[in-house]
């Protein structure tokens, strides 16, 4: 891993970030993969520009008080970018993706969705713009036999070790993500339920 006194580079989603360690380096541009058309089916280019990421360090910094507050502002960030992705993509995606959307641009199943979000948690991660979190691996719950289809999404985990998922597959891009317990989010699912 390369480094200098001042910065460290961080791979994210197959972007290479220079960053300076516990700043929100908001001065170069950012290009991220929105994925879109069902498991990544199509991929379309993100640039968050230095505007965007102010615009996003300031949503994060309304956070910094406790893992709670930044929890709010996650979900604002979230919120921010998916209308940027849905810009950049030129199409807005419908809630909870049905199976009809595959290989549809813009459509996002919940691989698209976990997988933008995180990529998104990462910079945000690797920008020192998460003070009380970090960013996990996804998960996913369901399959099938339980009478619940398979389900991923995003998980951070507080500084006490709870985790926590960033599900934004039930709202159309732009709305809310669910943000709850990773064990509250296991137990539910039946198909269509929340």
């Amino acid at each position: 891993m390369w480094s200098m006194a001042l910065g460290k580079r961080i791979s994210v989603a197959g972007v290479v970030v220079l960053s300076a360690i516990g700043t929100a380096d908001v001065s170069h541009a950012v290009p991220l993969t929105v994925c879109h058309g069902y498991s990544c089916s199509f991929r379309t280019r993100l640039e968050l520009g230095p505007g965007d990421l102010k615009d996003i360090a300031s949503i994060l910094r309304s956070g910094a008080s406790s893992a709670a507050a930044e929890r709010r502002a996650i979900s604002k960030a979230v919120q921010y970018y998916e209308r940027r992705a849905t810009a950049a993509v030129g199409i807005r995606d419908r809630a909870k993706g049905d199976f009809s959307g595959g290989l549809e641009r813009g459509q996002m199943d919940c691989i698209d969705e976990s997988t933008n979000t995180t990529s998104l948690l990462e910079l945000l991660e690797s920008r020192g713009m998460l003070r009380h979190h970090t960013v996990q691996r996804k998960v996913s719950r369901g399959f099938l036999a339980d009478r619940r289809y398979p389900h991923f999404t995003a998980v951070i985990a507080d500084k006490a070790g709870e985790r926590w998922v960033v599900d934004s597959w039930y709202e159309p891009a732009g709305g809310a993500p669910d943000i709850i317990p990773l064990a509250r989010w296991r137990t539910r699912g039946v198909w269509g339920e929340r």
